[in-house]
């Protein structure tokens, strides 16, 4: 589930919104209100239920040999196993938008927002089985018992990286 060219998507558990009013979020780094969404390249970050901690990581052109055998693999979104049957059994909804309302966000843009109220083009289309195209788009879901060693050596890594709502993740160990 990815946007067409010229569209973003905005990813939600909740399939009744009809206009997407620009909001400063609770965790907010910046206090301007947006509308949120997310491009082609994206979308994966958000192939989860909303709350679940997901360390993402991917293999980039300035990726050192040593880091990029130590992943082995081109892109993961490792999650821990507590989150597993909530990913199984998540309903996931894509809203889908004119990209011309929004702008890229972010140094490099990670996101594009949107300042003003946004309505879908259409009807929130059912996203599916999260783990299926995690597998149809190659990227491999690792579940482990806690994230925070995983997430340690990958942002002290020469791979991309991003992390979503590590808030939620089990506590760091000792």
């Amino acid at each position: 589930m990815r946007p067409d060219p010229g569209e973003v998507l905005h990813f939600s558990e909740d399939p009744t919104i009809t206009r997407f009013e620009p909001h400063v979020a609770a965790t907010a780094q910046q206090p301007e209100a947006y509308v949120w969404a997310v491009d082609h390249a994206r979308a994966p970050d958000y192939w989860f239920p909303r709350q679940c901690p997901r360390a993402m990581t991917w293999v980039e052109p300035t990726t050192s040999a040593e880091d990029r055998a130590w992943l082995g693999a081109e892109r993961v979104h490792a999650i821990e196993f507590g989150w597993l049957r909530r990913i199984q059994t998540a309903h996931l909804y894509a809203y889908r938008f004119d990209a011309g309302a929004f702008r890229p966000i972010g140094d490099p843009p990670n996101a594009h927002v949107a300042t003003e109220p946004v309505e879908p083009l259409g009807e929130p289309e059912p996203v599916g089985d999260l783990l299926a195209l995690h597998e149809e788009a190659g990227i491999e879901v690792r579940l482990m018992t806690n994230l925070w060693p995983f997430w340690r050596r990958v942002v002290g890594s020469t791979l991309g990286f991003s992390g979503i709502r590590l808030r939620n993740a089990v506590p760091e160990p000792v």
